[in-house]
């Protein structure tokens, strides 16, 4: 017996899951046929341009771009995300035993050496 009422309470879940996505499915279609039917059409050549703001499009124009500056940003990125985790280790280190405190130092010594030969290849120089 208690296995049909469960099956029963299963399935009447379900319909409402049905009946509120038919729902909604209905609001969404006929939100799109009430702006298909209510918007304005007025087509010229100006709005099938690409860039719809009054500026005329420009060709294309070949430019360069210094690389240093995406080497400077992914270099932030990487020291930004490994230095986040020096939080959670000062945490962990406040109730840990002292072999956490040596990780830590191999993992700094390894971001100071990242900066350190970032700094001597001169990626960190702006000019």
């Amino acid at each position: 017996m208690p296995e049909q009422d469960f099956a029963q309470e299963f399935a009447i879940n379900w319909s409402v899951v049905l009946l509120v996505a038919g729902v909604g499915l209905a609001a969404i279609l006929g939100m799109f046929m009430a702006s298909r039917i209510m918007a304005p059409r007025r087509p010229s050549a100006m709005k099938d341009i690409p860039y719809e703001c009054g500026i005329e499009p420009a060709p294309f124009v070949r430019s360069q771009i210094q690389i240093r500056y995406y080497v400077f940003a992914i270099l932030f990125l990487i020291f930004d995300v490994e230095a986040v985790f020096l939080f959670p280790w000062a945490i962990v280190f406040l109730d840990s035993i002292p072999a956490v405190f040596y990780e830590m130092l191999i993992f700094i010594g390894i971001l100071a050496f990242g900066v350190l030969y970032s700094w001597r290849k001169g990626v960190l120089q702006w000019t």
